[in-house]
């Protein structure tokens, strides 16, 4: 990940922790959301001389990236559930 990007994704999760705080995302439009973030692209944007559409872009691949990294550090720490075969296939007593 990029510097940019990395700055980028840092400003934009810490403003949506603010103004997204208490909002299900599963329950509430992306369309609303986006528009509660774009003040801080918009900031985000004039000061790297950016588009905000370039701005939004960046932010999203660097949120996948981070997303990936968690995951890979998850399944690094836990291991995979799976090796352990189903769970279900066990007789109850």
């Amino acid at each position: 990940m990029e510097n940019v990007e990395k700055y980028i994704c840092d400003k934009v999760s810490a403003y949506a922790d603010e103004v997204l705080d208490g909002i299900d995302p599963q329950k509430v439009q992306v369309s609303f959301q986006l528009e509660k973030l774009k003040p801080c692209m918009e900031e985000l944007a004039k000061e790297l001389g950016l588009s905000v559409e370039d701005v939004f872009i960046k932010y999203m691949d660097a949120a996948s990236e981070r997303s990936v990294d968690s995951e890979k550090k998850f399944q690094s720490t836990m291991g995979h559930m799976d090796k352990y075969g189903d769970f279900m296939q066990f007789e109850q007593f």
